[in-house]
């Protein structure tokens, strides 16, 4: 980081019974000026401190926690938050994790790393996945939604048409709107 800003401190416990004195006494203690504190679950995606304090970061500032858990509900977030904060021009320091400094060439390459790991696991995944799925499909295993309409309603329900019923009475009496009974029947609108 060329020019120098200033230590903000983001302090989060995962519920209001819970108390925060530890965490900004490190964060004080650490040299922060400005401290944003937080009583929310880290498995929330709205945090709305944690988005107050990244609007507030300057090109120079150090956003400074005192142990990543605190900070990021995972790697990916953590990831993510780091990365919004390169693009502000921010660093990022644990107290607790001195390996996370990205204000140090150190620093910045282990998350690059880490980078590169979020990455492998995303596409390990991804192809497991996808394998996964083609087994599943391969022993006839449906996905998504369950039908709506049995194979005998459907039965019943083509049986009427041919006799003459307007497809909406019908829908009315399966207990469906019109369109789902087209879609269920694969016949086009008019027919």
């Amino acid at each position: 980081m060329q020019n120098v800003g200033q230590l903000i401190g983001y302090a989060r416990v995962s519920s209001v019974g819970q108390d925060l004195e530890q965490q900004l006494l490190a964060l004080g203690q650490g040299g922060c000026q400005r401290i944003f504190e937080e009583k929310a679950s880290g498995a929330k995606r709205e945090r709305p401190e944690l988005n107050r304090l990244l609007e507030h970061l300057r090109a120079g500032d150090v956003l400074t926690v005192t142990r990543l858990d605190r900070l990021a509900r995972s790697t990916t977030d953590l990831l993510h938050i780091a990365e919004r904060l390169r693009e502000i021009g921010a660093g990022l320091r644990s107290l607790a994790e001195p390996w996370a400094d990205t204000t140090s060439p150190a620093g910045r390459m282990v998350l690059t790393i880490f980078a590169g790991i979020a990455d492998f696991e995303r596409s390990l995944i991804g192809e497991r996945t996808s394998a996964g799925r083609a087994a599943a499909k391969a022993k006839g295993v449906r996905f998504g939604p369950k039908p709506i309409l049995s194979v005998e309603q459907l039965a019943h329900a083509r049986r009427l048409i041919d006799e003459g019923e307007p497809v909406a009475g019908v829908a009315r009496l399966l207990g469906v709107h019109r369109a789902t009974l087209y879609r269920a029947l694969a016949l086009r609108v008019g027919a």
